[in-house]
């Protein structure tokens, strides 16, 4: 499994997907609002700056079929289904 550098902290568990090949792949999943606090405490950024961070960098990174998991809470409120 791939995983985010210097994030350890933030892993939450893993994932199983199913890459189109038919194979089962393991995926590391890491809690969005920890990376956010992390990146703003840690490393000074203000909240915009480690939002377009974790956006540009992790969520829109894709490296392969391994590539880590970012999950955000669920807020029924905020959800356009």
């Amino acid at each position: 499994m791939l995983k985010f550098t210097g994030f350890d902290q933030c892993i939450i568990g893993t994932a199983c997907v199913w890459h189109p090949d038919g194979t089962r792949i393991d995926r590391l999943v890491y809690d969005g609002d920890m990376i956010m606090a992390q990146l703003m405490h840690q490393d000074g950024m203000e909240y915009e700056e480690a939002q377009e961070h974790i956006a540009f960098n992790m969520e829109g990174g894709y490296v392969g079929p391994q590539t880590p998991i970012v999950i955000w809470p669920w807020n029924e409120d905020d959800a356009d289904l």
